[in-house]
């Protein structure tokens, strides 16, 4: 006979499993379709710190509905079974796709990237940090969709074990950010440096950092430099390899500043693929490169053969031929316009393919006058690009540069080097939405300090910043106090949980779990609901209410019992009583 929770999702097959939880597929009896329920494991139901980070992040998790987010329709917990209840994907995870298939094509990774990057963008803005994106996390559907999983409990692991368990670092250790692998503070763009690997997964086949145990691997994040894709597998776009570069840079303040960042460059990167062709991204044109027209014709264009295949209806003569002149001044403009984006590209591409092949030099540590003397000295340029906070670069010197130091160019080259602020002035983070217990951390790493703590009435969960002076984005000095503004609770909204199918106990401790009340609790016979079985709530689930608001209930007595009449004659030596009078209905 198959499990049955909550009285209404029957369990079947088991689909999946992860470091932490199993996922059983399953059918919901209420709504009558199929669902995935992801229950925890029992190793890990005694950590009371850990089964609430659960229930409050996969509860925030529910609240998201994004096309690329797997939905979460329930959280529960029955007896010591925790689970939460998702959407069906039918489709793969992308980690069978590239252990199956190896590299991908650029064209296909960019499109996933994106898909996932919108949903970390969608995520960020909630104020949920995914924490655990890998390919075993995204689920690819028969037409190419990806979908994220694991929101809810990802952050709920890292909450409980990653920073505060002091026997290990648990979790993906292979897609971990810098700052994850030193059980530090992390934030959304630790999420994009995950992403960043994933991307590198997707385009080369295989993780760019791996090794014997967990500690080895993460010690990598912090201290190994990357190989870039393009030196495993041929075709990779330069521009996508800085891209993916870029989203794992060692220093989360050179990384994009949101996933919405992400998205735009990918989206440029597309753009121009569209426009020019593969050859001017690949950097394959020649300097004999002549543009053609957009068409699988042969040749260069030439308005006076220009066809676009259309079938022309018989017309007056002067009319068709200028309608044909007027159509083809239009076409010629277009052509003209990508010819000159074209041009534009091979010049830059140009310049990388022409010259000596060299190795760029090391200009790291340099100043700039240094970094361009040397650069003189081996006939290349070097351009200035992005002042950022490094703590381990003084201020002024070089802390970064594109290419990498050591890879293949031509000369007559550009490099573009980041010079470093050192730890000076920076703008004030945003800490609208965070916590008051992750403010310390967060701020450390920013180099700033908290300062003034207050409280106001809020309809926010306890403890959530509602506003902050020095304002977000002010240039003021390091070391500066930040203070805060938090919500104190008192008018914190509360979601009512699916109560019936319970026993009243359960509900009663769901309803407490979740800041409720039980109101009054009525009784009655029922045929569908076993003695004891709550079978009417006040709310709907999930519906949103006050905290501290009382929630009626009514509860089977079980089947209504079978009455039979007995008729019984008895003979007593007194006198006869007066016959009582029949009553109409039933004794109240």
């Amino acid at each position: 006979m198959s499990k049955v929770l909550a009285n209404r999702y029957e369990l079947f097959e088991r689909v999946g499993e992860g470091g932490m939880s199993v996922v059983y597929k399953a059918k919901d009896r209420l709504l009558n379709r199929f669902v995935a329920i992801k229950i925890l494991k029992p190793e890990f139901i005694g950590d009371q710190k850990f089964i609430e980070s659960f229930r409050r992040e996969s509860q925030n998790a529910a609240s998201m509905s994004h096309p690329n987010i797997v939905n979460i329709y329930d959280v529960g917990r029955e007896g010591n079974i925790h689970y939460i209840v998702m959407e069906l994907i039918e489709g793969r995870a992308l980690s069978d796709y590239i252990r199956e298939q190896g590299p991908m094509a650029y064209p296909k990774v960019i499109a996933l990237s994106k898909q996932i990057a919108s949903a970390l963008a969608f995520a960020h803005k909630n104020h949920i940090i995914h924490r655990d994106v890998k390919p075993h996390n995204v689920m690819i559907t028969p037409n190419g969709t990806a979908k994220i999983t694991d929101f809810g409990i990802a952050k709920a692991v890292n909450a409980a074990t990653i920073v505060d368990n002091t026997d290990g670092i648990v979790g993906s250790v292979h897609y971990f950010s810098p700052e994850q692998a030193r059980g530090g503070y992390v934030d959304e763009k630790s999420d994009i440096y995950s992403l960043g690997i994933v991307m590198y997964e997707m385009l080369t086949g295989q993780v760019p950092f791996d090794g014997d145990n967990p500690v080895n691997i993460a010690l990598q994040h912090i201290n190994s430099e990357m190989t870039p894709p393009s030196q495993l597998v041929d075709g990779v776009p330069p521009a996508l390899e800085h891209i993916i570069m870029k989203c794992c840079d060692k220093y989360p303040v050179n990384r994009y500043a949101s996933a919405d960042d992400l998205i735009e460059a990918l989206n440029n990167l597309e753009f121009v693929g569209s426009v020019v062709g593969d050859s001017v991204l690949m950097g394959t044109a020649s300097r004999d490169t002549t543009v053609v027209r957009p068409h699988k014709g042969k040749g260069p264009i030439a308005k006076t053969d220009y066809d676009d295949g259309e079938e022309e209806f018989e017309e007056p003569e002067g009319r068709k031929h200028k309608e044909k002149k007027k159509k083809n001044n239009k076409r010629i403009i277009l052509i003209a316009a990508i010819a000159a984006a074209v041009i534009a590209l091979l010049i830059g591409v140009l310049a990388l393919t022409g010259g000596e092949e060299i190795e760029a030099p090391d200009f790291k540590g340099m100043t700039m006058q240094q970094a361009q003397d040397l650069a003189e000295k081996m006939d290349i340029k070097v351009k200035e690009g992005d002042e950022v906070i490094s703590d381990e670069v003084d201020k002024g010197l070089i802390v970064s540069q594109t290419p990498e130091a050591g890879q293949t160019i031509k000369t007559g080259s550009t490099i573009t080097v980041n010079i470093s602020k050192g730890l000076g002035d920076g703008s004030v983070p945003d800490l609208t939405g965070k916590m008051k217990d992750e403010l310390s951390d967060y701020l450390e790493a920013a180099g700033f300090k908290l300062g003034a703590v207050t409280t106001k009435a809020s309809d926010e969960p306890e403890g959530t910043v509602l506003s902050q002076n020095p304002k977000a984005g002010s240039e003021v000095e390091k070391g500066t106090a930040i203070d805060v503004v938090v919500s104190d609770g008192s008018k914190a909204k509360a979601t009512v949980p699916y109560l019936v199918g319970k026993s009243l106990s359960a509900a009663q401790s769901e309803l407490a779990e979740a800041g409720l009340k039980t109101g009054n609790v009525g009784y009655d016979f029922s045929s569908s609901y076993a003695e004891g079985e709550v079978m009417w709530q006040q709310y709907d689930a999930g519906a949103s209410v006050d905290k501290g608001s009382s929630v009626k209930l009514r509860v089977s007595k079980g089947p209504e019992p079978t009455t039979t009449t007995t008729t019984t004659t008895t003979t007593t030596t007194v006198a006869p009583t007066p016959t009582e009078p029949e009553l109409d209905g039933p004794a109240d």
